[in-house]
């Protein structure tokens, strides 16, 4: 198929034949091997035992946790109703893509796994049906349907309750026979799923627990509220059923995520607010650690602050996305201002002891000047931020940003990218020689090498996300 682009979608393998992972610190490089989109991603793990006489899916997850979530959800709806997991993409009946639209680069990779599933299913093995959902599904829809006519069904986020049913009626019909199928609602999320019975894809000491779904905000550059709604905290009940079922299913550390996860509870009048919830996760038994990801500035209230420093079980990790503490530039993504972001960070460090700040940075936006990005070096070497990343500027359709003028060639983008990048690791190599000699609380996991002789025993320190932590190898 010929490479095209329509609405900001590229409906081949990238365009560039390579893969560049923002903040990463990754560069472009020869085009990975046949299949390599499929299986380098997160996949299902074999539903034990694999019963011969059911239909057999796999299913590869992309992008953020919140996808994450979304397919263990999906998975488990599939076995309950007569699916086998199965984790070999060409055994399968049908090839689940779980994509992700945030930006450019991901869109790519959405695609270059979608496209290898279909010459999976084209060569006449066991693939029978490819299924697209997630962010791309959601958000580019009709394309998918007209220009991969290839993909059997096109699920939205509001329809993935109907998955089971519509791919066991996919299934059911010959080859050939269907037209793609596209099930996509508006993204109310209202009532909430129920996801207390997943398919768990992470370690089984770790999971995720999505506490609301949507932003409010509307920053310029982002296209997710388009897609994913108006915020909608989930019922403080739900959630703690959920928890309770991650803890008996073996979870340790329960990663809190949302587009906002500290404004939760403020769209819903006297409601439970993200302390009380910190509160009352922390009365599970068995739960050890509660950690906060993607946490927007404008929301840490005063009992917040103080139930994170002294609630034991809460780590002392926050991720705050800050993009950029030039004021212009800021103004300009519609953002909080730098004077705000600057008294929270020195509240935060002042009331809670030891405490490690995650942040992300955005390099080139429209506007960037070479003087607010030396502002943002400078302040990120300074400030220290114990664990972070930098992406250069996607322009993504839709946005009022990817209008702008004064767009920044994408060399320029790269080179602050990379820069802040440097910068970052030198502060991560700098926070991690500050704990040398120090005592810390830590996960002992192992780290499996293919055989056990070759196992090795590794300790994550609290203040490490799971994918992020360098091993610490006890000898």
């Amino acid at each position: 198929m010929a490479t095209h682009y329509k609405g900001g979608l590229w409906l081949s393998p990238s365009p560039s034949g390579t893969h560049l992972r923002n903040g990463d610190c990754f560069r472009a490089g020869p085009r990975p091997p046949r299949f390599a989109a499929l299986h380098q991603r997160t996949r299902a793990a074999t539903s034990p035992p694999l019963e011969t006489s059911k239909p057999r899916v796999s299913l590869v997850s992309l992008g953020c946790p919140k996808n994450t979530v979304d397919s263990e959800v999906m998975l488990g709806n599939l076995e309950r109703s007569g699916f086998s997991v199965v984790d070999d993409h060409e055994s399968a009946d049908a090839i689940v893509i779980n994509t992700c639209a945030f930006v450019e680069d991901a869109k790519a990779e959405s695609l270059d796994a979608i496209m290898e599933a279909t010459q999976l299913k084209a060569e006449g093995g066991a693939v029978q049906r490819v299924v697209v959902t997630g962010c791309l599904a959601q958000r580019y829809a009709d394309d998918l349907a007209a220009q991969l006519p290839e993909v059997d069904l096109v699920v939205g986020f509001e329809r993935y309750a109907d998955l089971a049913q519509n791919l066991h009626d996919v299934l059911g019909e010959a080859a050939g026979a269907t037209q793609t199928a596209v099930q996509v609602g508006s993204p109310t999320f209202s009532p909430f799923p129920e996801e207390t019975q997943r398919h768990r894809l992470t370690p089984r000491h770790t999971a995720y627990l999505r506490v609301a779904e949507g932003c409010n905000h509307a920053c310029t550059f982002c296209a997710i509220p388009g897609f994913r709604g108006r915020f909608r905290s989930k019922p403080p009940g739900l959630i703690l059923e959920e928890a309770r079922a991650l803890v008996a299913g073996g979870a340790l550390e329960l990663n809190l995520i949302a587009e906002d996860t500290n404004q939760y509870g403020q769209d819903r009048r006297g409601g439970t607010g993200l302390a009380g919830l910190l509160a009352n996760l922390a009365e599970i038994p068995g739960l050890r650690w509660i950690r906060i990801l993607y946490a927007y500035p404008s929301y840490f209230t005063e009992d917040l602050i103080q139930e994170i420093a002294t609630n034991p079980k809460v780590c002392k990790y926050i991720d705050i996305p800050l993009q950029h503490i030039n004021n212009l530039v800021l103004l300009s993504m519609n953002r909080p201002p730098a004077d705000h972001t600057l008294r929270l960070l020195g509240t935060l460090r002042d009331c809670i002891p030891d405490l490690a700040l995650r942040t992300t940075f955005i390099s080139g936006f429209p506007g960037e000047s070479k003087g607010a990005h030396e502002e943002l070096a400078e302040f990120s070497d300074s400030f220290g931020f114990q664990r972070g990343g930098a992406f250069a500027y996607s322009e993504e359709d839709g946005t009022p940003a990817a209008g702008f003028p004064e767009q920044i060639p994408q060399e320029v983008r790269e080179e602050r990218r990379d820069e802040l990048m440097s910068i970052q690791q030198r502060n991560s190599i700098a926070f991690a020689e500050s704990l040398v000699g120090k005592e810390v609380r830590s996960d002992r996991c192992l780290r499996w090498e293919g055989t056990w002789a070759k196992t090795t025993c590794c300790d994550r320190g609290a203040l490490d996300l799971p994918s992020e932590a360098g091993y610490g190898y006890r000898i």
